[in-house]
């Protein structure tokens, strides 16, 4: 299994949002990357890995934990290009438990052990890989 972190702005999509489609047995297009790491990230994940949820802009903080449920596909909001392609892929997510407590940007960056993180590293990057040590950390300083 593998180990990825998300950024969502809580205003446009929350993981309160992300919990309420989930117990209706619903999943959610990760739409609207726009960014190649980003998408070519989404194109590694694999069904059954898990993803930090981060509420980016309003709160800067690792929120809950989400699972991936499909596999890379055509992104539904994305434009074709000139040869009718989507170029743009998204996964389908659902969520598995928020953090007993929510683990700030700011609590991060102060842990040495957290400084190649790829969110501390390639801040502007939506999707980002966590690694299996990184993730047993946050999870911890979360509460589990």
């Amino acid at each position: 299994m593998a180990y990825w972190l998300m950024k969502s702005e809580p205003d446009e999509f929350s993981f309160d949002d992300l919990v309420a489609k989930t117990e209706r047995g619903e999943a959610e297009e990760w739409t609207g990357v726009r960014n190649y790491a980003a998408r070519n990230n989404m194109k590694a994940m694999q069904v059954g890995d898990e993803a930090f949820f981060y509420h980016s802009n309003i709160g800067k903080e690792i929120v809950g934990i989400m699972k991936i449920v499909a596999p890379a596909h055509p992104d539904s909001t994305a434009e074709r290009n000139a040869k009718g392609e989507v170029v743009w892929e998204c996964v389908d997510v659902q969520s598995v438990r928020p953090l007993p407590r929510p683990v700030s940007l700011a609590e991060i960056k102060a842990t040495p052990a957290l400084a190649e993180l790829e969110l501390v590293r390639l801040s502007r990057l939506s999707v980002s890989k966590v690694g299996a040590e990184e993730w047993r950390l946050i999870c911890g300083m979360g509460g589990l």
